[in-house]
């Protein structure tokens, strides 16, 4: 199961309270406008979100350029104010109009909305966690939902899966080439710190190897004499060899899922379409399938 099957698609009627709603109440009604996109208040509602989300993100972008804040402070103090309070508003109507608000908060979504307003309420005590509500840009997520974007969703969940397989195998690669970073950091401050102050500690060659072996490059460092220029061309030329490795991790992982997920036989029995390589029964049914069945 990936990340995404989270993603309430379109909550249904179960999630509003434990005893049944009568039809037309305010409950019932405010669900239909905050959870139901298919709905024309629905739609209304979320495209009236996402516009105040993104006001909300150019206002905390445009506060973070030092001639604005000077000019317009009690402006921008002003705003901040109205936009907690108008998304702590919207989070306790989202909590009263669901039957479980724990399984709404801890769903995909209900852990991104409560994430995001959370730095507008500890920037009172850190105020440095001021620059942290970007995080409400992830409330854009929405839009996946909102214009029936399920294709996108789809694609993202056979992303996630790819990840999910490669993971292991990816950080075993890190992990070493953590240890080779290390290796050649420190063979560069034996080389270079007698001639080269830049090369002043091992932490400093290891910071240089880093830069190095991703072919990043800064040029703040480098090597002075003639073995430690022979081995940073050496590390230049495998860092891109590194590089082609967790691709081809990835892209081997993505090739297998994208087949698991390719439809491969067509039961005859009740007709259902079977995803994965080369089925021997239907997964709807239980029915043997022949070599007839294959697409």
């Amino acid at each position: 199961m990936s990340l995404f099957h989270f993603i309430p698609d379109k909550p249904d009627h179960h999630q509003l309270e434990n005893k049944p709603l009568n039809k037309g109440s305010f409950r019932e009604w405010l669900y239909t406008v905050i959870f139901q996109s298919n709905t024309r208040l629905g739609k209304m509602f979320d495209i009236g979100l996402m516009i105040v989300i993104g006001l909300n993100i150019i206002l905390l972008m445009l506060e973070s350029v030092p001639a604005f804040a000077k000019s317009y402070s009690t402006t921008f103090r002003t705003l901040d104010y109205f936009f907690i309070v108008l998304f702590s508003i919207e989070l306790i109507l989202r909590i009263y109009c669901v039957q479980k608000p724990k399984k709404y908060l801890l769903s995909f979504y209900g852990i991104i909305d409560v994430i995001s307003l959370l730095p507008s309420f500890l920037e009172f005590l850190i105020p440095q966690f001021h620059a942290l509500m970007i995080l409400r840009s992830f409330r854009l997520l929405r839009i996946f939902r909102i214009f029936g974007m399920i294709k996108f969703l789809e694609e993202s969940r056979y992303l996630m899966f790819t990840l999910l397989r490669s993971f292991r195998k990816i950080l075993v690669f890190l992990f070493f080439v953590i240890l080779l970073t290390v290796f050649l950091g420190s063979l560069m401050y034996v080389v270079e710190y007698r001639h080269n102050p830049a090369f002043s500690s091992i932490p400093e060659s290891i910071y240089w190897a880093i830069v190095t072996i991703t072919t990043v490059g800064y040029g703040d460092i480098s090597p002075s004499t003639g073995l430690g220029k022979a081995i940073a061309s050496f590390i230049m030329i495998l860092g891109y060899a590194i590089i082609a490795v967790p691709t081809g991790i990835f892209s081997a992982n993505f090739i297998k899922q994208n087949k698991r997920n390719t439809p491969s036989s067509i039961c005859h029995q009740c007709k259902s379409v079977i995803l994965g390589s080369h089925p021997n029964f239907c997964s709807q049914c239980g029915t043997g399938l022949t070599k007839e069945s294959k697409v």
